[in-house]
């Protein structure tokens, strides 16, 4: 008597797709214009794209300054006036805040059209040491913010040999 053999058959398995995604095609192509220069400005490796990257999400990029008397922030605000800025200061921290509104209007004809555009921001941040509040000073030119906190009290440094 001849016995059946119950093995189970090899499973098949779907077979690998190789379709590829839109998407996955959209992002090679602009991968492979970008990568050739076209537009440099657009790539987000650009030194501008990080700028204006970082300024978007509300975030000015800030450098924070400290020497032996006094600690400097500086605060990248593109398209801010001084009229558009309020600072703040505490003996441990600085808050910057921006707010702008900007209106065109052009009328010709029948055509007409509106721009409105505004934008703002808010960024505190946190200082290295205490700083003298009454005595601190902003100034502001070409979009950059500059504030001298002095400090409360005066920072003793003094050169220490590497043997």
């Amino acid at each position: 008597m001849a016995k059946k053999s119950k093995e189970a058959a090899p499973a098949t398995q779907a077979p690998e797709s190789r379709g590829v995604s839109p998407f996955h095609e959209f992002d090679r192509f602009f991968d492979s214009v970008f990568d050739r220069g076209w537009m440099p400005m657009l790539r987000r490796d650009h030194p501008l794209w990080e700028r204006f990257a970082a300024f978007e999400k509300g975030m000015p990029k800030v450098d924070v300054i400290e020497r032996d008397a006094e600690v400097v922030v500086r605060a990248e605000v593109p398209g801010f006036e001084r009229e558009d800025l309020e600072v703040s200061v505490t003996d441990r921290s600085v808050t910057v805040k921006g707010e702008h509104r900007q209106e065109k209007k052009e009328e010709e004809g029948e055509y007409f059209r509106s721009e409105i555009t505004s934008g703002s921001f808010s960024r505190t941040v946190a200082l290295p040491g205490d700083i003298d509040a009454d005595k601190a000073e902003a100034s502001f030119r070409n979009g950059i913010l500059e504030l001298t906190l002095p400090k409360r009290n005066k920072a003793n440094r003094r050169k220490v040999e590497v043997k």
